[in-house]
């Protein structure tokens, strides 16, 4: 029985490490993935390959085994570390260069020394963005610049033109995302906010909030306050 299972072991082992066929990977995945083009095919985790393409929200992965024999659709977490082995490889995969950011369009908001810095498009009618507001108000010496990206009630567009247009664009940004209290500021003076929206989709940008730390990695949806602090403090 013993000589059985190591027999098995070492087949599984090496069925797991064989040498993908490439071509036959791209074949069945542009195919099944309703014509997608592959950009690129490199070994994974689990002995699997990771198979990258290019989607309307940036750079995507699925993972296969060496003849695409099977597709492996959604996340890998390691359970001993709790990390997000895809979120991870994503945020590396779809990175903004942040210096290259016109952080001029932007809200910007500082709390203490302001050492923590990050990038968000957020819309301020956004509920996920509504909630990690409250999230963003526990983190201290903190440094966020605002893209307002007003794509969820694009019909209130004018209240982020009037958030610009207010003396205290931070304060009024607070006001309207965080307290539900629209500026009181007219919304006709010259305004990013469109610049915004064609600068958010020439990214790939296509929910809210989505974050861009200083590195340049990207995190598409909010963040707990423990999780958040832990990358920004990484990145620093």
């Amino acid at each position: 029985m013993l000589r059985a299972m190591t027999m098995v072991s070492l087949l599984a082992f090496t069925a797991a490490n064989a040498a993908a066929d490439e071509a036959q990977i791209r074949r069945v995945i542009e195919a099944k993935l309703g014509g997608v083009k592959v950009e690129g095919v490199q070994p994974g985790p689990l002995g699997l390959y990771e198979v990258r393409f290019r989607s309307s929200g940036g750079t995507r992965i699925v993972y296969t085994d060496a003849n695409a024999t099977h597709i492996f659709l959604g996340k890998i977490y390691e359970t001993q570390s709790d990390r997000d082995i895809t979120e991870e490889r994503l945020r590396k995969l779809n990175a903004i260069k942040f210096d290259a950011l016109p952080l001029e369009q932007a809200v910007k908001i500082q709390r203490g020394n302001g050492k923590r810095v990050m990038a968000m498009f957020s819309d301020p009618y956004c509920p996920a963005c509504r909630q990690f507001e409250q999230t963003l108000q526990a983190v201290d010496d903190i440094t966020i610049y605002v893209f307002m990206f007003p794509v969820i009630r694009p019909e209130l567009a004018e209240q982020s033109k009037a958030v610009w247009c207010s003396p205290d664009r931070a304060k009024a940004w607070l006001d309207v995302a965080l307290r539900g209290k629209p500026p009181t500021a007219k919304s006709d003076c010259a305004n990013p906010v469109a610049k915004n929206l064609e600068l958010g989709h020439s990214l790939g940008v296509n929910s809210t909030p989505t974050l861009v730390l200083a590195n340049g990695e990207r995190v598409t949806g909010g963040l707990s306050r423990a999780d958040l602090v832990d990358v920004l403090d990484a990145k620093r």
